[in-house]
């Protein structure tokens, strides 16, 4: 059974140690699939160019990246080219056959561009957006991982994603990496982040919420703040589409495998895991 997992961009990730722990994931005989984000590089790398990075809230208070042409990019530069191509050196670096893809290749993700995003202004007012280009995933080429996991690689996803119309598209990872879980009919897909779990009270690291059954995670999203937000979302497609498990947590991928984080999951595989 495959394994998806996820690697934040924010700040704060423990990159080096998760791969290290991928890298024995996978030498203990699991096939695994990487993710991964870049939001904080590309924020510097933006401030940098003198191009500084813009957010957009949505009416039901949902944030995510303003992606104009200029942002697209620097997205695709710092996503495809140097957090890609470092994480797979890293992986090699340990006797890993990683590969480095961006959702571009082979058709990998492809995605609907959102023509027209409605954001709400820091005064309150409702704006419409019409040249962002990001976009929500529709399809996901399973074929090609399961040929490339088939000959021994570990692909390694940034998350750019093809438009119907050929154009690039900046996708949410988290919400790629569930895409990816479900189209490989993964069990259990990891969001690993910056932060222990989802927490009652975010800045209380003792409030992680150890379990939710996957029928209520609607109950809990109003625990679910900032770029929890996204990942919380992740999960529940996930599940809805077939995944068993999410687990979400920082630093460790065995540990929060092992529960150290937040487990979301359906209850009959709950029951059957206990009762194993």
């Amino acid at each position: 059974m495959t394994l998806v997992i996820k690697i934040g961009g924010g700040a704060g990730v423990a990159t080096e140690n998760i791969l290290r722990e991928v890298a024995e994931l996978v030498q203990a005989g699991q096939q695994v699939v990487l993710l991964h984000g870049g939001s904080d590089l590309t924020n510097t790398l933006s401030q940098q160019l003198g191009h500084e990075a813009r957010t957009i809230t949505s009416p039901s208070g949902m944030t995510s990246r303003y992606t104009d042409s200029e942002t697209l990019r620097i997205f695709a530069m710092t996503v495809a080219g140097q957090i890609n191509t470092e994480l797979v050196a890293q992986l090699q670096r340990q006797g890993i056959n990683a590969l480095g893809l961006a959702g571009i290749d082979g058709r990998l993700l492809q995605a609907r561009r959102k023509a027209a995003i409605r954001s709400i202004t820091p005064e309150g007012r409702v704006q419409i957006i019409r040249d962002d280009y990001t976009g929500q995933i529709e399809q996901v080429n399973g074929e090609l991982l399961r040929l490339l996991l088939g000959a021994g690689y570990t692909p390694v996803i940034a998350p750019l994603a093809l438009s119907h119309e050929g154009e690039r598209l900046n996708v949410d990872g988290d919400r790629a990496a569930a895409a990816v879980a479900a189209a490989l009919q993964a069990e259990t897909l990891v969001i690993m982040t910056n932060v222990s779990g989802l927490r009652r009270d975010a800045n209380d690291a003792s409030t992680v919420i150890e379990h939710i059954p996957a029928e209520n995670v609607a109950d809990y999203m109003e625990y679910a703040q900032g770029r929890m937000r996204k990942k919380m979302l992740g999960a529940q497609e996930a599940l809805q589409a077939g995944v068993q498990r999410v687990c979400i947590g920082c630093d460790s991928p065995t540990d929060v495998l092992n529960g150290a984080g937040t487990i979301i999951e359906h209850t009959h595989h709950l029951v059957g895991r206990r009762e194993a």
